[in-house]
């Protein structure tokens, strides 16, 4: 296991490095520059060329790039040039919009997706299992928006269960609170969860149907187990390498990947965040935040590694 542990250690140390490099030259291959954005058209010369050097736009590419990579590794962010503030505030105060709602998503997706495709899978070739396939069909037709656009015409305006959009903010002496602020996150994460609960849906059915067909299947139930105790004590846990595989891509999917949800709900996340910062020309702090979210999905799949070696023994074994 120690062993096992290191590899996936060093390869994850490797990807960062990587995603900074790629990160870092992705963005200088942009035009233009912070410095004219923030003057404008009408600057001169010698105010463009100062601006520049107090943002230390002026410096090597490689010298940026060092400075940079060795700030995030003293835990050390850059200074937004539109706010004036280090990116590290800004980003910790978006994902406290959009991290929770993420978990809430993935939360969904999972319980949603695993009874769903565990059902369909024991229901093989009968109605509920055409049943199943039919809606989660109609689930990866339908777009997150659209669907996000409906729930707000459904719940908020016909219904007026809860508000159309915005975020009211986790503390009550903003007139938030963790009711509210789940009331608010919960819309958002349902039109999340429905395309990646019906992609979860099909890939559980069918690794179930796999694990099926396996001889321990029928041992067990030689055995005297009943056939619900066999599906999810013995087969579902056997089928858990391709769920667990997607349902890393999927959670980091929903961390990087809501930033239409977030604008059709007016939430405060980590999608605005960067669109905003890109229409700012706001280097570091698109940096920042790119780097962020390459590394949560690093991570993601690191955590994803383990956990196949918890489901499976066997990956844990030296080559």
């Amino acid at each position: 296991m120690t062993l096992f542990l290191a590899r996936c250690l060093a390869v994850l140390a490797l990807t960062l490095l990587l995603a900074s490099m790629a990160v870092f030259a992705v963005l200088e291959l942009l035009p233009g520059n912070a410095a004219q954005l923030m003057l404008g058209a009408t600057a001169t010369p010698e105010a463009l060329a100062a601006l520049e050097s107090r943002l230390g736009l002026n410096q090597p590419a490689a010298t940026r790039y060092a400075h940079w990579a060795l700030g995030l590794l003293q835990g050390r962010t850059g200074i937004s040039h539109f706010y004036d503030t280090p990116s590290s505030e800004l980003i910790a105060e978006r994902l406290a919009v959009s991290l929770p709602l993420a978990v809430i998503a993935m939360a969904i997706t999972t319980v949603v997706a695993l009874g769903v495709g565990v059902y369909a899978a024991s229901r093989h070739r009968r109605l509920g299992d055409v049943g199943v396939m039919a809606v989660s069909q109609l689930g990866l037709s339908i777009p997150n928006f659209w669907l996000a656009i409906l729930l707000i015409l459904l719940f908020a305006v016909k219904l007026q269960w809860v508000g159309a959009g915005g975020f009211p903010g986790w503390r009550e002496e903003d007139g938030g609170g963790l009711g509210p602020g789940l009331a608010a996150l919960l819309l958002p994460a349902i039109a999340l969860a429905a395309v990646q609960a019906a992609i979860l849906a099909r890939v559980t059915r069918s690794a179930v149907l796999e694990a099926l067909g396996e001889d321990y299947v029928r041992t067990a139930r030689a055995k005297g187990l009943s056939r619900r105790a066999v599906l999810w004590r013995h087969v579902l846990r056997n089928a858990m390498i391709p769920v667990l595989t997607v349902m890393g891509l999927q959670f980091a999917n929903l961390l990087t990947g809501t930033i239409v949800v977030e604008n059709v709900f007016v939430l405060p996340g980590i999608g605005r965040l960067v669109f905003q910062a890109i229409a700012n020309r706001d280097l570091p702090l698109v940096r920042d935040v790119v780097m962020l979210l390459a590394a949560a999905v690093v991570l993601v799949n690191f955590v994803v590694d383990l956990l196949y070696a918890l489901v499976d023994p066997r990956l844990r074994a030296p080559a």
